[in-house]
């Protein structure tokens, strides 16, 4: 990849700034309309008709952006997912072992509310993505549930986690947020907020963490 042009002095012009900003506007109009619509209709459903239709314009107005549809739902899959499976990564080492799963998974929790609708993509049409693409979240997956397995296991060894199987208690933790495709509307009666501090303890207590030792729920931004 080319480096932007600069001024002599080193700088991104200020017009290149400006275009850059505004390629920038368009693709993220493009993928919120993609994304409300893979929502509403899913992904076989969805056509580049309808984006196109949605959005007012010209099929090559959408297509000098993203190459087809997969490319539009396979972007929107990606930053939540990533975000998710890398939640445990960057925590504070010197946290004990059952203090960052109960932060991993009050962020799988935090993460799939933020990203609403596009973080149910990956559970609810994992069909849709490229034999590549699908292998690279099994990757992400498989290294998000090696760190928390692993962790699980110290926080037991350290008295503070109280479970039966490790993989079995990770993948039911990890479910509440996994499957809240199925049931979570963010204008239900709960709010954003509320939801997420009835379900992480939730979460906590699959892990046999003891109500003493919860940690505050952090504010959704």
């Amino acid at each position: 990849m080319r480096p932007p042009a600069t001024s002599p002095q080193g700088r991104q012009r200020p017009d290149l700034r400006d275009a850059r900003a505004e390629a920038d506007a368009k693709r993220e109009r493009i993928l919120r309309v993609a994304e409300r619509l893979f929502h509403e209709n899913g992904y076989a459903d969805t056509t580049m008709e309808q984006i196109v239709g949605e959005l007012g314009v010209t099929k090559p107005y959408v297509y000098y952006y993203f190459r087809n549809k997969q490319e539009l739902f396979e972007l929107l899959t990606w930053e939540p997912t990533v975000a998710c499976f890398t939640v445990l990564d960057g925590l504070d080492d010197a946290l004990p072992a059952h203090e960052k799963v109960a932060c991993a998974l009050e962020g799988l929790i935090r993460i799939t509310i933020e990203y609403y609708p596009s973080s149910f993509f990956a559970f609810r049409e994992p069909h849709a993505f490229r034999p590549e693409f699908a292998a690279e979240l099994k990757r992400l997956a498989q290294h998000f549930y090696g760190k928390l397995c692993a962790l699980l296991e110290q926080g037991r060894a350290e008295g503070a986690l109280d479970f039966g199987d490790t993989r079995v208690t990770a993948q039911a933790a990890c479910s509440i947020s996994g499957y809240m495709y199925t049931w979570y509307r963010p204008d239900g009666r709960l709010s954003a907020e509320q939801m997420l501090r009835e379900l992480a303890p939730l979460a906590w207590r699959v892990i046999g963490l003891e109500r003493k030792d919860f940690p505050p729920t952090k504010e959704l931004p």
